[in-house]
C-alpha cells in the first residue's frame, strides 16, 4: 500500500516536469509570435493553455486525494504541499505566456515591440524560457544547486524590466501611448514568469532541505 502511495506521489511530480516542458514551450512560441507577429503560432499557444489548466486541476484533484486518503506525515506532507503551490506556479506561467501570444494577436499584422526594444525582448524570452527549463530539470532530479542559480537569472530579468522603464520614461520615446502600455504589459508578463520559475525552484529547496531559503531575495510562498 505505503509503494503505491510513493509511486502515485512520483508520478504527480513527474506531470509537473512535464508540465515544465509545455511551459517552457509556450514562452518560447509566443516570444516568437510576438517578435514575428506569427499569428497561427499566437493563436496555438492561446489553445494550448486550456490543456495546462485541465492539467493543474488533475494533479491537484490527485494530490488532494493523496492528502486525504494516506495522512503524509514529514518529507511527504511537505512534498505535497509544495507540490499543491508549484501546480498552480506553472498553470500561472502558462497563463502568461497565453497573455504574450495575445498582444502578438492583437497588433498582428504589425509587430508590437518597437526595433530599439526588440533585443531587450529576444534576451527576456530566453531568459524566461531558460528559468522553466531549469525549474523543471531542477524539479526533476532535486539538484538545489541548480535551484540557487536561478535567483542569478531573476536578477537580470529585473535588469532588463528597469532598461525598458527607463527607455519609456525617457525624451527618446516615440512610439506613441499605445507602444508604451503594450511594451510596460509585456515586461510585467515576463519578469512575472521568472518570479514564478525562481519560486519554484525555492520551494524545491524546501522539499529537499525541509527549510525555506532565509535569502530575503527569494519570492516568497
Amino acid at each position: 500500500m505505503r509503494d503505491s502511495y510513493r509511486e502515485q506521489l512520483d508520478d504527480i511530480l513527474a506531470d509537473l516536469v512535464e508540465m515544465s516542458q509545455v511551459v517552457s514551450s509556450a514562452v518560447r512560441s509566443s516570444t516568437t509570435a510576438l517578435l514575428e507577429a506569427d499569428i497561427h503560432l499566437a493563436e496555438q499557444v492561446i489553445s494550448d493553455d486550456e490543456k495546462l489548466d485541465h492539467k493543474q486541476s488533475e494533479v491537484e484533484a490527485r494530490a488532494f486525494s493523496l492528502l486525504a486518503r494516506q495522512a503524509p506525515v514529514a518529507g511527504e506532507l511537505r512534498t505535497l504541499v509544495a507540490t499543491l503551490r508549484m501546480v498552480t506556479e506553472l498553470e500561472r506561467m502558462g497563463d502568461l505566456a497565453a497573455h504574450v501570444a495575445k498582444i502578438a494577436r492583437l497588433r498582428y499584422p504589425e509587430i508590437a515591440v518597437p526595433d530599439s526594444l526588440r533585443p531587450n525582448f529576444v534576451r527576456m524570452g530566453d531568459v524566461a524560457e531558460k528559468m522553466v527549463v531549469t525549474a523543471g530539470q531542477t524539479l526533476n532530479d532535486r539538484n538545489i544547486q541548480n535551484a540557487q542559480e536561478l535567483r542569478a537569472r531573476d536578477e537580470e530579468m529585473d535588469e532588463l524590466r528597469r532598461t525598458q522603464f527607463r527607455l519609456l520614461l525617457s525624451d527618446e520615446w516615440n512610439f506613441g501611448v499605445e507602444a508604451a502600455v503594450d511594451v510596460a504589459l509585456l515586461g510585467r508578463y515576463y519578469e512575472r514568469i521568472a518570479d514564478h520559475a525562481a519560486s519554484m525552484a525555492r520551494r524545491i529547496i524546501y522539499i529537499v532541505t525541509g527549510d525555506f531559503p532565509e535569502d530575503a531575495y527569494w519570492p516568497q510562498p
